[in-house]
């Protein structure tokens, strides 16, 4: 037996058995040194051995039925006549001074067989590379090289062609992953299925997108060798990482089972997370960056229930772990996860109230989960016993929000500055105590996720380096995620829908409108018109049964969204959509999903009353025939997680991280999606292009809110004469004394009383503007300031409480009114050639850009009627109308339309049965056919 570099040992291939997937050799030497009863029991030493024969089929029968994971971790009980043996892998990390564990992990025999025969039908057949553990598999590799001229694809279509997934060893469960590497790439795959084998990336990125950085040392995936798959590091992921995960469906009642293997980037995360937090115990934040659609729900739960026993055995790091998330199934992943890998019970639980909590941590539970929302409140309920404790909190999808008041609330019940008992406690020491809870105190570690970091996000979680620049802890960048194909690139095949309307005068005269916000009017008037509605709904099912449906878009599995302007909106594309696709006769139909209960065509609706299924039961019926259009008002634009969503239907205005995180609900990855598509009705591909690229590759803050800003904005507030020192003085003292809030009520009814006696309403919106910007500010930089300063915070509380009473002064709405004097003479769509939007190759640096809230109103631009209608045309249908357009912008809009005003159709509709109803109504068109023939003589002959 030849011993290797870093604790492998070379296998034999005489000593492997194909017809079990073990090596025989290594594990009978395994036993015999560390279990010699077992080995002499099992008489692994006598080949022809019935009693052995029995314990191998029992170990191949066990990895079958539960995976290679489970049984190195769990251990298999096997029985003889002389007793019960546990077969098991030493793979837990010894605690120092543990000889005996020490020694006991340091006898599993890690082999390594090359050109392994695997095969009982092909017996030439022979892999490159085998590893195992204790005669167990792990992985299996097939490697090229350039030289002769293979790459790492060759290698994966080796897998796909001639490694038949009905071999035993490649069987599902059989080994940890399967990896295709050359000298500049790594894939692996969990489960071959021939042709259909996904391959993910294993690379470490370079230069913010995929590849592996230059090695001076040797080949760019040396690291496979040296770090992943190292004895230590191996059995790190047995611990923590890899699973066999279970999933039974309850209505068919078919079980689903599938390994798990951490990506490199998850991998490298967890492990720095977990290695900078044991140096530098609580009190410290880490922001992640990584890309959506990148994994982080395993990353998270990976890092939760590894965060719970990092540190010694007589002093944790950590007494307990939060969770903040806005996902429902993050909690139900989490728990699944954790259970993989210990035994201990009740150590997950959901905290929806205060109650829940405090009982979680008295209960020793050590992972508690709640959402954004509800997890200030219970924070600043919790008993001021668990003020000495130590937190690691982890925020999925972590945005401003969670850096100002929400974080300010969880160290507020996390801070370790105990409670003053004294009986004659200051108002200067409730001011202090306050500022100190509004720190990220050093009880508690922060470990922020997303994939949109705003310039708040940066400035609270990221690290300032060298350069004076806020930098994420870790990144995992879009542009990797999109290289490595992990994701996809929902920019590559992006249509804009133009459209295009001619708007008329409908009265005599030409009143004024301000101008600014008639154009605004009109724009949503348009585009909510019903004729440009069912347009577009016309266009949506046309190019979902063309180009999704019949090409079998991700094998015939394919859904779409429609992102739309509101639930009005979302209704009108519902029923639009819906129509058109009975009229064609389709099988297929819509979903709609909105919140609360809406108003509409005279009736209450909800959506689930209109889709005949509850709310929650959505996401889940989406995938099921014959529903393929999912139509949202505001909601599944966040968090959804759906690889079958393969086209985006866009009707509303998006930009910036909005823009990000509703487009990359496309971006998920599925064996057979080889590609999205966009059809945006609303934006231009400019701004599109431009919100993405400040998340493409690593985000950085550039600059800090100068705190001077505050003394400028309070300069100015406290000379305006709303309140005054004694003022702000006095509310304080009674804040925090607890005085009935009628009492504080009344108090600021005198400085409202003070703010609409100032000069002009100019001053009264500055006011109102400055106060706002000192409050946001100061949100912000409570948290960070290295100092006190406990006359900001006194004026901050005074702001919170006053400005939601200051009224906004009373502005003319000189728009209005703009609807009644104009008509929509003729619409048309055009669908542009698709394009890809290319972002640029540099990381992107934001700035905080604090405004110094100066508001202002600003004067109304009157013109009259006819220019705002020019001016409209000439940017919205700036193109050569023709007869044609009008036509059937008659024929579609204006027919029907005096069809319904006709009082002897609605007579025959409310009092006649239905053949005579019909009767009228045909008349009631050819009246109205008609009278356009004689007001539109020359469209309608074509003259």
């Amino acid at each position: 037996m030849t011993s290797l570099l870093g604790g492998w040992t070379e296998g034999s291939a005489n000593s492997y058995d194909r017809g079990r997937a073990i090596d025989t050799g290594q594990l009978q030497a395994f036993l015999e040194q560390t279990q010699p009863a077992a080995a002499a029991a099992f008489e692994l030493d006598n080949p022809r051995s019935e009693t052995r024969a029995q314990f191998l089929n029992r170990v191949q029968g066990y990895i079958t039925q539960y995976g290679v994971v489970d049984l190195l971790r769990k251990g298999m009980s096997h029985s003889t006549r002389t007793g019960t043996y546990e077969v098991i892998f030493y793979g837990a990390t010894p605690s120092a001074g543990n000889d005996v564990a020490e020694q006991l992990h340091r006898a599993n025999r890690w082999s390594v067989t090359r050109q392994l025969r695997y095969s009982v039908d092909d017996t030439q057949r022979a892999l490159d590379l085998a590893i195992f553990v204790n005669g167990l598999p792990l992985a299996t590799f097939e490697l090229k090289n350039h030289q002769t001229k293979q790459t790492v694809e060759d290698a994966i279509e080796q897998y796909k062609n001639t490694r038949d997934p009905r071999e035993l060893l490649f069987a599902d469960g059989r080994c940890l992953a399967h990896f295709a590497v050359d000298e500049h790439s790594v894939r692996f795959c969990t489960r071959l299925a021939g042709r259909r084998s996904w391959f993910l990336p294993f690379d470490k990125g370079w230069d913010g997108g995929a590849g592996n950085p230059p090695n001076p040392h040797g080949y760019k995936t040396a690291y496979l060798w040296r770090d992943i798959l190292s004895p230590t590091s191996l059995a790190d992921i047995l611990e923590h990482y890899a699973a066999r995960l279970v999933d039974k469906d309850p209505n068919t009642k078919k079980t689903k089972r599938w390994q798990i293997f951490p990506r490199y980037h998850q991998l490298d995360v967890v492990r720095k997370l977990l290695k900078d937090s044991e140096e530098n115990g609580a009190g410290r934040r880490y922001l992640i960056q990584h890309s959506a659609g990148s994994g982080k729900s395993n990353s998270i739960a990976w890092l939760a229930h590894q965060l719970v026993d990092l540190g010694q055995d007589d002093s944790s790091v950590f007494d307990a772990v939060i969770v903040v998330t806005d996902r429902i199934n993050l909690d139900t992943q989490i728990e699944r996860t954790v259970k993989q890998f210990t035994q201990r019970r009740s150590l997950v639980k959901h905290a929806d109230k205060s109650k829940d909590l405090r009982e979680a941590l008295a209960n020793g539970t050590k992972i508690i989960i709640s959402t954004v929302q509800k997890f200030p409140v219970i924070l600043e309920d919790i008993d001021n016993a668990h003020r000495d404790r130590r937190f690691a909190i982890i925020i999925d999808e972590a945005h401003s929000g969670q850096g100002g008041k929400t974080t300010h609330a969880m160290s507020s019940a996390l801070g370790t500055t105990p409670v003053d008992v004294e009986e004659e406690e200051t108002t200067e020491d409730k001011i202090n105590r306050i500022i100190d809870r509004q720190k990220l105190l050093g009880n508690a570690s922060y470990y922020a996720f997303t994939a949109t970091p705003k310039p708040r996000t940066l400035g609270y979680f990221g690290r300032r380096r060298e350069d004076g620049r806020h930098h994420p802890f870790h990144v995992y960048t879009m542009k990797q995620a999109i290289e490595e194909r992990f994701i996809l690139d929902v920019l590559k095949n992006y249509t804009t829908v133009e459209s295009y309307y001619k708007l008329v005068k409908s009265v005599e005269d030409d009143p004024e409108f301000d101008a600014k916000k008639a154009a605004k009017k009109l724009r949503r008037y348009v585009e909510g018109n019903s004729h440009a509605i069912h347009a577009k709904a016309s266009i949506i099912v046309d190019h979902l049964l063309d180009k999704v449906i019949r090409p079998r878009k991700i094998g015939g599995k394919a859904r779409v969204m429609v992102v739309t302007d509101g639930i009005s909106r979302a209704l009108d594309y519902y029923f639009a959509i819906d129509a058109c696709l009975k009229k064609l006769g389709s099988p297929y139909r819509a979903i709609v999903a909105f919140s609360g209960e809406h108003e509409y065509a005279g009736k209450q609706v909800t959506e689930a009353n209109l889709n005949g299924f509850p709310s929650g039961a959505i996401e889940k019926t989406f995938r099921e025939d014959p529903y393929r259009i999912l139509v949202c008002a505001d909601k599944f634009q966040t968090g959804y997680d759906e690889p079958l969503l393969h086209t985006m239907y866009v009707d509303k205005p998006l930009s910036g991280v909005r823009a990000v995180q509703t487009l990359s609900r496309l971006n998920r990855a599925h064996p057979d999606k080889h590609d999205v598509a966009v059809l945006d009705f609303y934006n231009k591909s400019e701004g599109i292009q431009k919100s993405f690229e400040q998340w493409y590759r690593t985000t950085v803050l550039a600059d800090s809110v100068d705190p001077n800003r505050l003394h400028d904005l309070r300069a100015v507030l406290d000379g305006a004469g709303v309140y005054g020192r004694e003022d702000i003085d006095q509310f304080v003292e009674m804040f925090l004394a607890k005085e009935p809030r009628s009492r504080l009520e009344a108090f600021l009814d005198q400085l409202v009383v003070a703010y609409q006696e100032l000069d002009s309403e100019e001053q009264q919106v500055e006011f109102k503007g400055r106060a706002k910007a000192f409050v946001r500010t100061y949100d912000y930089l409570a948290g960070i300031l290295p100092y006190r300063n406990p006359e900001w915070l006194k004026l901050s509380i005074l702001l919170t409480f006053l400005i939601p009473k200051l009224p906004a002064p009373i502005e003319e709405d000189l728009s209005r009114g703009i609807l009644e004097t104009i008509d929509l003479d003729s619409y048309r769509t055009e669908q542009q050639t698709a394009i890809s939007i290319t972002l640029g190759n540099e990381d992107a640096e934001l700035t905080t850009n604090t405004p110094m809230g100066m508001g202002h109103q600003s004067e109304p631009d009157l013109k009259p009627t006819s220019v705002i209608l020019q001016d409209f045309n000439q940017h919205f249908g700036n193109i050569p109308w023709t007869d044609k357009d009008r036509i059937r912008h008659i024929i579609a809009v204006e027919i029907p339309a005096k069809v319904r005003e006709d009082k002897q159709y609605i007579n025959a509709q409310r009092y006649n049965d239905e053949q005579n109803a019909r009767v009228e109504s045909d008349a009631a068109v050819q009246r109205a056919i008609m009278a356009f023939l004689k007001s539109d003589t020359e469209v309608i002959s074509g003259k």
